[in-house]
């Protein structure tokens, strides 16, 4: 039994001695060298390279000019002051009489709806008739004419485009001034379906109980004051459009603003008060006395799409004007002023065909 237990002894005392090393016997792990040379340089598989697959942006051949509010914003800010938009009906036109620097749109007051407009031709006494100068019948053909005799190059431009809006038919809309100025309000910075949108809820939360939207009617100032800037926001409104149009109301409700001073004072001084309006600058009161009050002698230097048509207008190559100290400028302001002088006091008539001239899509104002 010793002889065999030595025997096996003998026979383990090899596989001891020479006992398989574990770390040695191991796998060889990946190459370090291997990871360094990926590291350095890196197949595109596994770590893109940023640089190839970014392109040069190229410079533009031309510069592309600003977006101009016309005719995106005077769409928005004109469609309100037809009275279509909560399902009126405008009454047939009456030939009234008409001063080219006042208002000639008949006006509604806000809370009483009554009615503030021109006396009719026929109701004016026989002996005052020979003094009348311009009506509503007659005073589109008359700025017409004027305009063609300044400038013969506007003929085939107002052959081609009827100006609904100080025709017969367009100065016979009842105007509702605070409907029209909050519609405004509502329609800056967004788009047309926006507006739409958020001017149905607005008007909606003051019709809670006519279940038909096609009965709605807008609400007073009154009601608007009523309410408060939390439940407006309600409707899609921002905090700063809820305080305006709040504010708004409320310069209507003291009397701060009232519809006979709009319709009777000078332009000078219809400019003056709205513009002390939160929410309203120069240009969107500019396009409420034009296209709502059916002013006609209104002018607006800083709508790049007057610029851009009374430079074409002028002869000018409008694709080559560039931007002119990080603003664009087709024309300056002294220049607009001085080549639209000439036609007053129809320069509303003349800035509605400036847009004409470059094809600006103002149809929303028809």
């Amino acid at each position: 039994m010793s002889s065999r237990r030595s025997a096996r002894l003998s026979e383990a005392s090899p596989n001891v001695k020479q006992a398989p090393n574990p770390v040695k016997d191991m796998p060889p792990p990946p190459k370090v060298a291997n990871i360094s040379k990926k590291r350095k340089n890196p197949p595109k598989t596994e770590i893109p390279d940023v640089a190839p697959s970014t392109p040069k942006r190229k410079k533009a051949t031309k510069p592309i000019p600003p977006m101009t509010p016309t005719p995106s914003a005077i769409g928005l800010m004109t469609v309100p002051y037809s009275s279509g938009d909560i399902d009126d009906s405008t009454p047939p036109p009456l030939n009234r009489l008409a001063v080219p620097n006042g208002t000639n749109a008949p006006l509604v007051t806000p809370e009483t709806h009554r009615l503030i407009a021109n006396k009719p031709v026929d109701q004016v006494s026989p002996s005052k008739k020979a003094s009348i100068k311009s009506t509503t019948g007659t005073l589109l053909g008359e700025a017409l004419a004027h305009l063609v005799k300044v400038e013969p190059r506007l003929k085939p431009v107002i052959e081609q485009h009827h100006c609904h809006v100080f025709s017969p038919e367009g100065l016979a809309e009842e105007i509702d001034p605070f409907r029209s100025l909050v519609s405004g309000i509502i329609s800056q910075q967004v788009s047309g379906a926006a507006a739409k949108s958020i001017k149905a809820k607005f008007v909606a939360l003051f019709n809670k109980d006519v279940p038909d939207p096609a009965e709605h009617s807008f609400p007073t100032p009154s009601q608007v004051c009523g309410s408060t800037i939390e439940v407006l926001r309600t409707a899609g409104l921002s905090q700063r459009k809820a305080e305006y149009v709040h504010g708004l109301a409320e310069k209507f409700h003291s009397n701060e603003l009232t519809t006979e001073m709009l319709f009777e004072a000078s332009y000078e001084e219809v400019l003056e008060e709205l513009i002390k309006v939160r929410g309203l600058g120069k240009w969107s009161v500019e396009m409420f006395a034009c296209f709502g009050l059916k002013r006609m002698d209104v002018f607006s230097t800083g709508d790049l799409g007057v610029q851009r048509g009374m430079a074409a207008l002028m002869g000018r190559d409008v694709g080559k004007l560039k931007s002119k100290g990080g603003k664009w400028k087709y024309m300056s302001e002294q220049e607009m002023e001085e080549i639209a002088e000439k036609f007053r006091p129809y320069r509303s008539v003349f800035m509605w065909y400036c847009w004409r001239v470059e094809e600006v899509d103002v149809s929303t104002m028809e």
